[in-house]
Parts: C-alpha cells; sequence; structure tokens
C-alpha cells in the first residue's frame, strides 16, 4: 500500500476518539471520517479532531468516505454488521475486542473478510504490555523452559460497568476483559484451550442497577497439557487507586515468571485526601502525543497494513478466543465442563 493509509472511524466515544489521535499522530495514517449513530458525537468529534467528513450511517461512510480501512470502535456486540458491510466494501478493519460476542457473528465475520480478500486485526492489545512481553520473550527464549500452569486475575472496578460503559448490561466482563486474558494465555502457550470450567456470581451489580454477571473463575486445559485459572470481575472496590487488577504467574518447567501491573510502583500520587497510581503503562501521553501499550497495538495496525507484514493478532487468534469464551459461559450457566467448538 503506498501513501496515507485513510481511515474512517465507527464510534465517536472515548476510545474512538484515542483511536482517531493516534491516527492523526502517525505519519502514515489520517482520519478521512468518523461515525456514529448518534449524529452530534460525530459531528463534535470531527469538529474538535479538525476531521472533514462525518456521518451516522455506517454505509455512508463506507460507500463515500473515501477510506481504505475502518475502525470499528463500537459495544461488542455491534461489531458484526459493521464489519460484513466493510468487507463488502473492500475495506481493511481494525475491530476492537472481543472479534464478536456469538457464534453466528464470529462465522459470517471471517467468512465476509475471506470472501473479500481484505485484512482485519482485532485490538487484544495485551501483546503489547511491556511486563507481558517481556515475560513472553523470557519464555520464547528458552530462560524459564515450557509452560505448564498459570494464573492470570484482570479485573475492574465497578465504575467500569455503572458509570463508563452504559451498554454493560449488553455485555460481560468475559468481552470487556476476559478477552485480552485469554488472548494472553493463548499467546503464553502456544495452544489451543481444548476444555474449560467456569463458575460466576452475580448479585452486586444487579443492586446497582446493571444486570450483568459480577464475576468468572474460570479453570482452561489447553492442547498439550497446559492448564491455566483465569478470574475476571468488575466488582472491586471504587476506591482502589488503578482501574484495573492485573496480576498474572506463569509456571514453566525451569522457572516462573510473574507480574503485578496493578500497583507497580513506578509513580505514585499522594494528596490529604487520596492516593493514586497514575496510569504510565496503558494510555498516557508524552510531549502531547498518546503513548502507552494500548496505543501501540493501534500504531501496529498502521504499521502492518503500509508495510504488508502479518499483524501480531490474526483473525484466527480472535475468532478462537471468542468461541473459547462462548464455551466459558456456557460453562459457568451449567456449572459443568465444556468441550470448546471451534469452526
Amino acid at each position: 500500500m503506498s501513501g496515507k493509509l485513510k481511515i474512517g472511524i465507527v464510534g465517536a466515544g472515548i476510545w474512538g476518539e484515542n483511536h482517531a489521535r493516534i491516527y492523526q499522530a502517525h505519519p502514515g495514517a489520517e482520519v478521512v471520517a468518523i461515525c456514529d449513530m448518534q449524529a452530534a458525537k460525530a459531528r463534535d468529534m470531527a469538529g474538535r479532531l479538525g476531521i472533514d467528513a462525518w456521518y451516522s450511517d455506517y454505509h455512508e461512510l463506507i460507500a463515500k468516505s473515501g477510506c481504505d480501512a475502518v475502525a470499528i470502535v463500537t459495544p461488542d456486540f455491534a461489531h458484526a454488521d459493521i464489519a460484513v458491510a466493510a468487507a463488502r466494501g473492500g475495506k481493511h478493519m481494525l475491530i476492537e475486542k472481543p472479534l464478536a460476542t456469538t457464534r453466528d457473528d464470529v462465522a459470517r465475520m471471517t467468512d465476509a473478510i475471506a470472501s473479500a480478500g481484505v485484512r482485519a486485526m482485532v485490538d487484544l492489545h495485551n501483546r503489547w504490555s511491556p511486563p507481558f512481553n517481556t515475560a513472553k520473550q523470557l519464555l520464547d527464549s528458552g530462560e524459564i523452559g515450557d509452560p505448564y500452569s498459570a494464573y492470570f486475575r484482570l479485573s475492574d472496578t465497578k465504575w467500569v460497568a455503572t458509570d463508563l460503559l452504559p451498554w454493560a448490561a449488553k455485555s460481560s466482563i468475559l468481552w470487556f476483559l476476559g478477552s485480552h486474558s485469554l488472548d494472553t494465555l493463548r499467546w503464553f502457550f502456544s495452544a489451543e484451550v481444548e476444555r474449560v470450567y467456569s463458575v460466576s456470581r452475580k448479585g452486586l451489580l444487579d443492586d446497582l442497577g446493571v444486570d450483568t454477571t459480577d464475576i468468572y473463575l474460570t479453570t482452561l486445559e489447553f492442547a498439550g497439557g497446559g492448564v491455566a485459572q483465569m478470574e475476571n470481575g468488575w466488582i472491586m472496590p471504587n476506591g482502589h487507586p488503578n482501574v484495573n487488577d492485573i496480576k498474572f504467574n506463569l509456571q514453566a518447567t525451569k522457572g516462573s515468571v510473574a507480574v503485578d501491573a496493578t500497583n507497580h510502583n513506578l509513580i505514585q500520587c499522594y494528596t490529604d485526601d487520596s492516593v493514586s497510581v497514575p496510569d504510565v503503562l496503558v494510555k498516557n501521553s508524552i510531549f502531547g502525543e498518546p503513548r502507552g501499550f494500548a496505543f501501540e497495538s493501534i500504531r501496529s495496525f498502521v504499521d502492518c497494513l503500509l508495510s504488508g507484514d502479518e499483524f501480531k493478532v490474526t483473525l484466527a487468534d480472535a475468532a478462537k478466543g471468542s468461541l473459547a469464551l462462548l464455551a466459558v459461559m456456557e460453562s459457568a450457566a451449567k456449572r459443568e465442563p465444556v468441550e470448546v467448538s471451534y469452526l
């Protein structure tokens, strides 16, 4: 691909604006249009960021904006129709995680993308996280041997479900954070999840007016014998110094590695009223430009489209992750182990 990559963004929320700012800071990309079903949001973001075109219908953006690629930054359950339309319009795409939330959507998205011959990546950005990427390098070097077992807690405060995401009741902590957990574990074990056993609990968020499951505790069995425990919830107290609780431990055959990305102690801020841990990993700014591992994955999408290199997260990775999470939900509902069924 020659020249600048022209990108249209569907979804004018907080993360859609992050996408726009990252593309605008990239020398090989430009944002040509914003779309949101709430026209005022699309118009306001376009005006604020100096973007020429805005739409309230993604079909119009695909047909009229002249974009080469579409960034799909909508609630997770709304990805499929947009992705299928983008594929049929000949547009490459970056899809926010997860790929999709139903088996039928996974199938029709992957079919449409393959039939159109376009490229697609899902923004499972934990592979760019410095501590996790470093841990994977230690594993790949052979220094700690082969992966044997793992534990990964990735949870959020209640605020995420009650205030940040107006659509939390239509989603799940498994889609919002479990997608990252599962992708990271698949990456470390270099294997597919064969069987899952999960239990869940519900009630705290119900009492706060959000009808969604509070927490999942899941055992994963991988091809080749690896086992992992995965914990995902969004009921941590809002006074927690970090919106995320991130704890990871990998036991390998010759050693182990541990990550605590919650209280990283790189920087803390104290006032008379509070203690906080400023975010210097996920999404911060350096000299006015967006930096952080969750931004590097988006930059990588542009880089790989321009260079022709393979994406660091393949479409198959994302599809298999979504299908494994569906098995986790089924297991939690049945209170029994479930075999993962792939396409």
